[in-house]
Formats: C-alpha cells, structure tokens, sequence
C-alpha cells in the first residue's frame, strides 16, 4: 500500500474519531446550550431533540451514504461529509433558538454518520481479507478514543469558553481535514486508486468565482441572521437590515432575504455550472442511483424507531409520549420498503447482498452488541448519579471513561485475535468479558465507586466489547462483495444502534419493574420520617431501590452479552477472514 494510501485512511480514521467525540462532549454542554435557547435547564426533555436529531441523522441516513460510496467512491464521501459536519457545526455554533440548533445537529449526525461506512468500506478496498481484521480493529480503536476523548475535551473547552467555541473547534478540524483530503491524489494500482472513483476531480483548473462569491455572500449574510451583531442593530443605518418587513421573523429581513436568494442562487449555479464548486447533478444522480425511494422508506422507518425510543426519559418512560405512533409509522415504512426491494430492479440493498450467512449474522450480532452497549453507555453515569456523584454529572460522565478507555484497547486486540482464531470465537470471547464486566457491575453498592475494585468490572467491560468490534466488521466484509462494502458498513452500524435504542427501552421496562417493586416493600414516608414529608433515611430507601434498578439492568446486559457471543459462535462458525477461504466461500454461493 501506498503512503498515499495509509495516509488517506489516517485521515479518515482521525474524523470518524472526531465525529465520535462529539457524541459525547454534548451531554455536558447540553445545560448551557438550553439556556441559549431559552429553554429552563428544569426542562430538560425540551432538549431530547437536540440529541436525537443528531441521531436521526446519524443512522437514517447511514444506508443511503454506504450506497453512494459504493456507486460513487469512497474519498468524495469522505470529503462530502466532513463538509456536511463542518457546516453542521457552523449552524450549531451560530444556532439561537432550539430549531435552529436541532437543524445543526441533524446536519452533523448526517456527515459524522457518512464518514464510518465510507472509511471501513475503504479498509476493504485497501487491504485484503487475510489483512483486514488489524487494520479495522485500528480504525475502531480511534473512533473509540474520540469517544473517551469527547467529554474530557467538552470539559476543557468549558472550562475556558462558552458551549460555542465546541462547536467551532469542529468547523475548523472538519474544514481542515476536508481540505487535506481535497488533495490527495493516487497512483496506478487499481486497489490503490479505487478511492478516488468516479465524480472525484481533484484539484485542478480555475474554480467557479461566481460560484465561491455567491456561497461566500450566503455565509456571511446568513451568520448575521444567526449573531444578529448588537453594534449593527443600534447603528441608525445598518439596523434597518435588521427590521422584518412583516411579523418578527429574523428571515423576513432585508439581511435574511438576501441569505435566503443568494442561496438559492447558488444552488442553481452549481446546477447549471460547468465546474460548479458542488456537483449537485452529480449527488443528485448518485442519490437516484442508489435508489432514493428505497433510502427514504429505510429512513423513514429508523426514524419511526429512534424518535419513539430516544426522545423518552429512560429514567421514568419506556416510549416517548407519541412513541406508538412512531412505531406505527415505522412498521407502515417498513412495510412499503419491503415490497419496494421485491419490485425494483436496482434496490436500494441489491438483491442477493446479504444472502451468505456471516453476512446477515453480522447484522444480528451487531444488534445484540448494541443491546448490551447502551446499558454501559447510559446506566454507568446513571449509577454513579444516584449514589456518589449526585451533585456532579461531570464527575458521573468521568466514571464511564474508565469503561471507554479499555475498548480501544480491545478493539486492537480484537483485530489480531480475529486473523487468527477467527471472527466468532473473538467475538463470543468479547461478549463474555462484556457478561463477566456486567455481572461485576450488578454487585455494586452505595460506596463501590468509591473504591479500586469498582475499575475491574468497568475495564473488563469495555475490554470485552472493544474485542468484538473488529471481528464483527470483519465478517461482513469478508462475506459480501467488493460493490456493496459501503452498504454493509452501513448495515451493521445501523443494526447496532437500533439495538442500542431497542436495548435500552426493554432494559428500562425491566428496571423500572424492579424499582417500584422494591418501593412496594418500602414502608411509608411518615412512618419513615416521623411525620415529616421527606429524610435522610426514606431518600436512602430510594437511592438503594434505585441500585437494585440499576443491578437488573447490567443483569439484562449481560444476557444480552451472552446472546451476541452464542450467535457469533452460531453464525460466524463458518466465517473466516483470510482471503483465500473468503474468496471460497463466495465463489460457491
């Protein structure tokens, strides 16, 4: 492989990790960002949009994106994306009511999204089957250090800036990374070269002017929308581009006007242009290629999903409060994108893509893994809130760190042991470390946290399942062909991340139940207290129903562990990732 090469994966690998610390680092701007937006910090499930918007973006979109790069090329994905978190970012800085921030999230969940199919697919393209297990346990090592990087670097920027500058750190690494990768260039070998596909030019030639000043007019206009300047607005001349020409809308100002024509003017240069800086018909044709019927009706049922799982409170609802209607919708998309595949010609997933057995398994494995993840992801602060931490969700946030910090770990050694003894007995020895690191977790108490042995049940946790990411990777794209590797890719974080929201709604039925079923022994506040309406005493009764919540969820994880490790064994038994037996394998189905 080429320096070229290894560099361009490099570069992919470092965004996916930024996209991924920024999945986090939100949770603690979160308070601020909702004050900005003049939502009472009390208030706090008027923000679920802010997180589930990002999430909306991030997975309905996934399976459309894996197909494109697969149609049109794994680098102008890449790039595409990073220019889509970049003005995600921008958006999300600049954002002052909550539509507005909630549009900037949804913009970031699409690019940081976009970049995880495009990067693994395009390990597959640079390595062969028999090498592949190392590097993708690389690549999901760095993904996972952005996350155990995300809040530390929230904490930082906090301690020294608003919630703003966050999200303009990232404009200027993903502006950064764009333009580096805006560069590159590759030789002759057909492995090497297959990055730069189709639709990609790389530098060359007088861009459009007309084109770079029509956008440069949008941004600038556009921002004094967002910032509104306090010096403008008491300027007797400038002000008035202020003033709304009717009602109080912000757009329907002279300055918003402008912003909104000089955008769709752009749009329309890129259209018509005949070295447009965006390739719209080009996009536009990959979209329509990669079927857009199928991708809508894919999206509009993970969206049906993730808005009737991740817009609840997970600590008093299993559903939001239209989540039925959601489900409903969903299973209606569901149902058309079913007999959508069947009819067309050139579905959105080809037909016979996932027909080998390591491939669909990798789906369902995937799944289970996110089942388990999300208790660790959510109940770890959750844990560390109720009992020592519970004037602190900094202090929470900083105990599921030492989880994070083992599963880079893991995900390299996952990618060695893959090559080695195969994908499902790496990924069945992940899943019990993940049992064995949630069995120790349903043994804490009160003061556990408090103590070193608390780290063991964390550690081996994310040990566990950094070893299982690899493999799982591994397996579908050794099992699936080269022209749907991006798809795949897609497929199995979308799986994942279902089973993250599915997971964490069944585990919280499952917790709840124990919660009011301990309070069912409880004896009465009065009785407790003396009379009184609260003490020290009943809110220790509480906090102790709490943990036993908490026991049944790691308790729940663990089964869900130990399924994700006895389907791996099952569906993967055949799967072997060097590329002789996985070139024999697809050459007889």
């Amino acid at each position: 492989m080429s320096r070229n090469s290894r560099l361009l994966l490099g570069l992919a690998a470092v965004a996916v990790a930024f996209a991924a610390a920024d999945t986090y680092v939100v949770v603690l701007a979160l308070p601020d960002m909702m004050a900005s937006a003049g939502v009472p910090v009390e208030e706090l499930q008027r923000a679920a949009p802010v997180i589930s918007g990002f999430l909306l973006g991030y997975v309905a979109m996934l399976p459309l994106i894996g197909r494109i790069a697969d149609l049109r090329g794994r680098l102008p994905v890449l790039l595409m994306a990073l220019v889509v978190f970049a003005f995600g970012s921008l958006v999300t800085a600049l954002a002052y009511d909550m539509p507005s921030m909630v549009s900037g999230r949804f913009l970031q969940g699409v690019g940081g999204g976009g970049l995880v199919p495009a990067t693994l697919a395009l390990v597959a393209d640079l390595y062969p089957a028999d090498r592949r297990s190392v590097p993708l346990g690389i690549v999901s090592a760095v993904q996972e250090i952005g996350s155990v990087l995300g809040p530390l670097f929230g904490a930082l920027v906090l301690s020294v800036a608003d919630w703003r500058a966050i999200f303009l750190v990232n404009l200027a690494v993903g502006l950064l990374l764009a333009a580096a990768l805006r560069t590159m260039r590759f030789g002759t070998n057909p492995r090497e070269s297959r990055p730069q596909t189709r639709g990609f030019r790389p530098i060359e030639g007088v861009p459009d002017i007309v084109g770079g000043l029509l956008l440069a007019l949008t941004l600038v206009t556009g921002s004094l929308v967002f910032v509104r300047p306090a010096s403008l607005m008491r300027d007797v001349t400038w002000g008035e581009m202020f003033v709304p020409f009717t009602g109080d809308g912000r757009w329907l100002t002279p300055v918003g006007v402008v912003a909104m024509a000089s955008g769709l003017l752009f749009v329309v240069r890129c259209v018509t242009a005949r070295r447009p800086l965006v390739d719209v018909r080009g996009w536009v044709g990959s979209m329509r290629e990669a079927d857009l019927t199928g991708s809508l009706l894919l999206a509009a049922a993970l969206s049906g999903v993730i808005l009737a799982f991740a817009t609840a409170d997970p600590k008093v609802q299993v559903f939001a409060d239209n989540g039925w209607w959601y489900l409903l919708g969903a299973m209606v998309a569901s149902a058309l994108l079913v007999w959508h595949l069947r009819r067309d010609d050139a579905p959105l997933i080809p037909h016979g893509a996932l027909r080998r057995t390591p491939a669909w398994g990798a789906l369902l494995v995937s799944f289970f893994v996110g089942a388990a993840l999300i208790a660790a992801l959510i109940d770890i602060p959750l844990f560390a809130r109720t009992t020592i931490y519970a004037d602190s969700q900094l202090m929470a946030a900083l105990v599921l760190v030492r989880f994070l910090i083992a599963l880079p770990v893991g995900a390299v050694i996952g990618g060695y042991l893959s090559r080695t003894i195969g994908a499902g007995p790496t990924t069945a020895t992940g899943m019990g470390f993940a049992a064995t690191g949630f069995v120790l977790m349903s043994r804490w108490d009160l003061t556990s946290l408090e103590h070193w042995h608390a780290n063991l049940g964390l550690v081996i946790g994310g040990l566990g399942f950094g070893l299982a990411l690899a493999p799982v990777n591994a397996a579908v794209l050794a099992y699936t062909d080269d022209d749907v590797h991006g798809l795949a890719s897609a497929l199995v974080v979308v799986s994942r991340m279902v089973g993250m929201l599915v997971g964490i709604s069944a585990l919280t039925v499952i917790g709840l139940r124990r919660y009011y079923s301990e309070q069912d022994n409880f004896p009465t506040v009065r009785d407790v207290c003396d009379g009184k309406s609260r003490c020290k005493e009943f809110t220790l009764l509480l906090k102790q129903a709490g943990i036993a919540q908490e026991h049944t969820v790691f308790l729940g994880a663990a089964v869900c562990a130990v399924i994700a490790g006895v389907l791996a064994l099952v569906l993967f038994r055949q799967a072997r990732t060097d590329s002789i037996s996985a070139r024999e394998a697809l050459s007889a189905h």
